[in-house]
């Protein structure tokens, strides 16, 4: 089974963020995605949704320092549901995206050459998800393998 979305869209508003007893962080925030299509008459129209958002620990923190309101944002996390009770003791229900991964897809600041569309040190995928082994530097790579012997007699014409 799988539970897996992908988002592209805008930031509706700046993250909220909240530091937790426990020391954990969590930032909440709205990303809009669009849907073109044509109408029956043939006019264009234009779909908005809206997706509820929550990102913790470190992503939460990336979020309050590199989203803000009306960023283009890319990311991947799994939709949950939740009940609460509000203020009033009535019975709520909400739909919410718990991102595990987001990338800020917007021109940096500053005229950085690659347009903020390539990956940093920044970006990397969470350790529980990908392992990579260490290098080993005492033996050096080998770039292009060896070529094959060729016999001098070979007449072939490829």
């Amino acid at each position: 089974m799988v539970n897996r979305v992908i988002l592209i869209g805008n930031l509706g508003r700046d993250p909220e963020v909240r530091r937790l007893e426990n020391g954990a962080v969590v930032a909440k925030f709205s990303v809009a995605t669009n849907e073109n299509y044509r109408d029956k008459t043939g006019e264009w129209q234009t779909q908005t949704e809206w997706h509820d958002v929550v990102v913790w620990r470190n992503l939460a923190e990336r979020a309050e320092t590199q989203l803000s309101k009306g960023s283009q944002v890319y990311l991947e996390g799994k939709l949950t549901h939740r009940t609460w009770q509000d203020k009033d003791g009535n019975n709520r229900k909400t739909t919410e995206v718990v991102a595990s991964y987001f990338r800020a897809l917007n021109r940096r600041e500053g005229g950085d050459s690659n347009n903020g569309y390539f990956p940093s040190t920044d970006d990397e995928m969470p350790s529980s998800t990908t392992s990579v082994a260490p290098a080993k530097e005492s033996a050096p790579a080998q770039t292009t393998p060896p070529a094959p012997e060729m016999d001098a007699d070979d007449d072939l014409p490829f």
